[in-house]
């Protein structure tokens, strides 16, 4: 992918790279990927199919971080930038990391964040951009903060650097991103420089009553939506993108932008449901003239969100929510793309932090002329919300009145689980 003209390319070690979509936005950024660390086999033929980054296959355990180096051809010290987002999984060793010792993240047992952070002391890069930290943004599951920041902090004491620690909690969508979709990121420099907030580049649209009085600036930039990501593309006649299952033929009855909910009472559709009784995303819907929802890597058979044609999401279509370039192709199954685009970082996402990061922790003045390529264009005009279908016979027997959720810790779920703690058992 060509970057802008005069912009000098920096370096950066991935880790964790999936199918490459916060590398892709990095790359638009200016950065060349030295060298790129993924295990998954579809994962590793995605990246080779697209890109000649020197990709290593193996679990990141298994590479020492003087390989990595001798792969990227740098010395410690030496390259722009390290970044990956590890899986998100407990922090059920934060308690035997907390004494902060580094030393013990050479322990071949250690987890995939453990792991990052021993290649941040080994490799000793000038920033750092960690991804996809579960948890991190709540204050009362706060404890993989505190490791991170204890960590880091010890390995500040061990090698002489300055590692600052910045959490941002961004929304795709604010970024020119045609998708809602909320993240973490853990971003730093080894000269202990601040990154600050970053401000959102796109805004939601007005609301038709707001006072014309309102001054608004002329390039002011909306956020984008489905039908801007969507709106040029063909259904490419895949039959694994049709519906199945118990509830396929009940998606035609719900409008665009709307789930299950409106076949609730207080929905304008049958009864059929009780309020907020099934997950947000059961028979949810894209709306033309609205972002997506966040597309997830393993969807049910009624999760969704669905085209508003009442089926699937293509491969391309996918690839277009999470803002991979169109000559990008996802290597593997249609369930091994969804797995692999549904893992990933909105590439134009990473491409704002990418930017940013040369701009304010590595003080390249050549970044000041590099404007970002990869959110969609606006498309007019937008054509009208697909026609509604009536609800089948088979399933008018549901129709009644139905008991809505509690609220908050009260339903089913929440009830069998206090019952297990007061029988003194475990809750999984």
């Amino acid at each position: 992918m060509p970057i802008q003209d005069k912009v000098s390319r920096l370096s950066a070690i991935s880790l964790f790279t999936g199918a490459g979509g916060l590398d892709l936005g990095l790359e638009a950024a200016g950065f060349d990927i030295s060298v790129a660390v993924e295990m998954d086999a579809d994962c590793v033929a995605t990246l080779r199919q697209n890109r000649d980054w020197p990709v290593i296959k193996r679990s990141i355990h298994e590479v020492p971080s003087g390989e990595l180096l001798q792969t990227a051809g740098f010395e410690a010290g030496k390259v722009d930038l390290l970044v990956g987002g590890p899986p998100c999984q407990p922090f059920s060793k934060s308690g035997y990391w907390a004494s902060g010792d580094t030393k013990r993240l050479d322990d071949p047992r250690s987890t995939t964040l453990e792991a990052f952070l021993r290649i941040l002391r080994d490799t000793s890069p000038r920033t750092y951009l960690l991804e996809n930290v579960a948890g991190l943004a709540y204050s009362d599951k706060d404890e993989g903060l505190h490791f991170l920041t204890e960590t880091i902090q010890s390995i500040n004491r061990e090698c002489g650097t300055d590692y600052g620690i910045e959490l941002l909690i961004l929304n795709a969508v604010d970024f020119g991103v045609p998708q809602i979709r909320e993240r973490a990121f853990l971003i730093g420099s080894r000269e202990g420089c601040r990154f600050g907030r970053l401000k959102p580049t796109y805004h939601p649209p007005l609301p038709i009553d707001q006072p014309c009085q309102l001054r608004i600036s002329p390039d002011i930039q909306f956020h984008r939506t489905a039908w801007d990501a969507l709106g040029d593309l063909q259904e490419d006649g895949n039959d694994e993108i049709s519906v199945s299952g118990k509830w396929a033929d009940l998606l035609p009855t719900i409008p665009e932008g709307n789930n299950y909910l409106f076949h609730t009472d207080k929905g304008d559709g049958l009864p059929l449901f009780g309020w907020r009784r099934r997950f947000w995303n059961f028979l949810l819907k894209l709306a033309k003239n609205l972002p997506s929802w966040t597309i997830t890597a393993s969807p049910g058979p009624a999760t969704g969100p669905f085209h508003w044609n009442n089926r699937r999401l293509s491969v391309r279509e996918l690839c277009r929510l999470q803002t991979f370039p169109d000559d990008y192709s996802i290597i593997g199954t249609y369930r091994s793309a969804l797995r692999q685009i549904g893992n990933a970082v909105p590439c134009a996402l990473a491409e704002a932090i990418g930017i940013e990061i040369r701009l304010r922790l590595l003080g390249d003045l050549s970044a000041t002329s590099l404007k970002p390529t990869l959110a969609p264009p606006k498309r007019y005009p937008i054509p009208p919300p697909e026609p509604v279908a009536p609800v089948p016979e088979k399933f008018l027997h549901l129709i009644g009145q139905h008991t809505p959720h509690p609220g908050t810790g009260k339903g089913n779920r929440a009830s069998r689980q206090q019952l297990l703690v007061k029988a003194g058992l475990s809750v999984r």
